[in-house]
């Protein structure tokens, strides 16, 4: 029996070369939604806006973490939703050690010295002994784990139950979220955008944690109360934030997080969906499907992750 897969992505080429480069088993491509199109690969909102013009679908491969536009209630949830994990760890760890580096030896600061031909030279921190707090500790949280480890970091990890990584030291979970806020060097956000976890960095948790604590948010945006992250950086109740996710986007040219004191953005950079990785992943899922096994990282439509 063969299949036929339709992919749905900015730089489908580049997906169709590495697949077509694969020669996988019984494998056809569609260049449009049609209605013998069973397997879709690409980007969630895309394949949200094909649905209607996809009455065959069994299986969709999303190509990012999140697959936000697909869990609409009024969405079709008929067919099998697969999103892309394992991939994005090691990227996501360069970027948060790359942030938490630049904060402790200071690489912005003597930036702006070097501009003012100041010469700053006061002395730099370190990682090591500090202590990290990851807000979610899935497969990329196993990730910065295991490399905040390497710099000599204590690690605790917040979940709603699971203890998976060795690399985490202590974890907490349920009623313990200020427990686990207090005395952290760093809060790193990398949980799912559920019901759940919405503003879950809110005044309360920026209250408990240390006034020379930054918060690094490269989950989803609306797990950060914005009204509430910008009142603590303007009071300096916390050294920094960064993020690379935020509750809209691209953000609007008014909203205040562009003129923040002590705010860095990126422009949800940190982790690139590359072809080559999703590929991969793609290619082993493909021969669980037509072995009839379940596949790997299914998404719960109810639970949203």
């Amino acid at each position: 029996m063969s299949h036929k897969l339709l992919i749905l992505a900015q730089d489908k080429d580049q997906y169709r070369a590495l697949i077509e480069e694969a020669q996988l088993e019984n494998l056809e491509f569609a260049t449009q939604p049609a209605d013998d199109v069973d397997i879709v690969l690409g980007e969630p909102s895309l394949i949200k806006a094909a649905l209607g013009s996809l009455p065959a679908l069994n299986w969709a491969q999303s190509i990012w973490a999140g697959v936000e536009p697909l869990l609409d209630p009024a969405a079709r949830h008929d067919y099998v939703l697969t999103n892309a994990r394992g991939v994005f760890g090691e990227l996501m760890s360069e970027y948060v050690i790359g942030y938490l580096l630049a904060h402790e030896r200071k690489i912005f600061q003597r930036l702006e010295a070097q501009k003012n031909k100041f010469w700053e030279d006061s002395d730099t921190g370190t990682l090591r002994g500090k202590t990290i707090g990851l807000l979610g500790v899935g497969s990329i949280g196993a990730e910065v784990a295991l490399t905040a480890k390497f710099f000599g970091m204590n690690v605790r990890g917040y979940t709603r139950g699971s203890e998976t990584s060795k690399h985490v030291d202590m974890y907490y979970h349920g009623d313990d979220l200020h427990e686990f806020a207090k005395g952290l060097d760093y809060l790193v956000n990398i949980l799912p955008n559920t019901k759940d976890t919405r503003k879950i960095i809110n005044a309360d948790l920026l209250n408990a944690l240390p006034s020379h604590a930054l918060v690094i948010n490269v989950g989803r945006g609306p797990a950060v109360d914005e009204s509430a992250l910008i009142e603590a950086l303007n009071q300096n109740k916390i050294a920094g934030a960064v993020l690379d996710v935020f509750e809209k986007e691209p953000l609007p040219k008014d909203h205040p997080f562009w003129t923040t004191p002590n705010l860095l953005m990126t422009f949800h950079t940190a982790a690139p969906s590359l072809a080559k990785d999703i590929s991969t992943l793609f290619f082993e899922n493909y021969e669980l499907f037509l072995e009839g096994q379940p596949l790997m990282y299914q998404v719960d439509f109810e639970k949203g992750y």
